[in-house]
């Protein structure tokens, strides 16, 4: 995976696994080479279990209530995958960094890859650039790439139900026996 310098395809891969948590080691291998991950090692239900609790501590980044407690999250992440960061050209793919050491299992490519992904996105666009779903009832997660940092919500349909909601909050429907005019 070629990450940019904000972590983007790292962080997008780590949303779409937390919102949608792979049941099998099948699903899980489909959705990280979708999202460019080259998986160049066997793969078995070590990982999957492994990868579930990768975005279980991912998760508590996410829900993390201040920048402090964030970044120490991050940090332990990061101290997790223990692995220096080197150039790689893996399947003539182009150079480019490499967070991992060679014949690690895919749970720990996932470790490095989320992790430094997540420290790149938090340093590069703002700590708060994570978060859920501020539509009440929906607790998916989003990560902020917006130009002005500003995103609340996990999509648009979300920000529009959120905006009838309060419009019709504010502005109850009329009885038909009203009088006002």
């Amino acid at each position: 995976m070629h990450l940019n310098p904000y972590g983007q395809d790292a962080v997008r891969l780590a949303v779409d696994l937390a919102n949608n948590r792979p049941t099998s080691t099948v699903d899980l291998v489909r959705r990280c080479r979708a999202a460019g991950l080259v998986i160049d090692m066997a793969v078995d239900d070590r990982d999957l279990a492994a990868a579930s609790e990768l975005l279980d501590r991912w998760c508590a980044i996410v829900d993390a209530p201040d920048e402090v407690r964030r970044a120490g999250l991050v940090n332990a992440l990061l101290a997790a995958a223990s692995a220096y960061p080197r150039l790689s050209d893996h399947e003539g793919t182009g150079w480019h960094l490499h967070y991992r050491d060679d014949g690690v299992p895919l749970a720990t490519v996932l470790r490095a890859l989320v992790g430094v992904g997540t420290a790149l996105h938090l340093a590069g666009r703002g700590m708060g650039r994570l978060g859920r779903c501020a539509r009440t009832g929906c607790t998916t997660i989003y990560a902020d790439t917006s130009r002005n940092g500003r995103q609340r919500y996990c999509s648009p349909a979300c920000a529009n139900r959120d905006a009838v909601r309060r419009h019709r909050a504010n502005h109850p429907p009329r009885r038909p026996d009203d009088a006002s005019v």
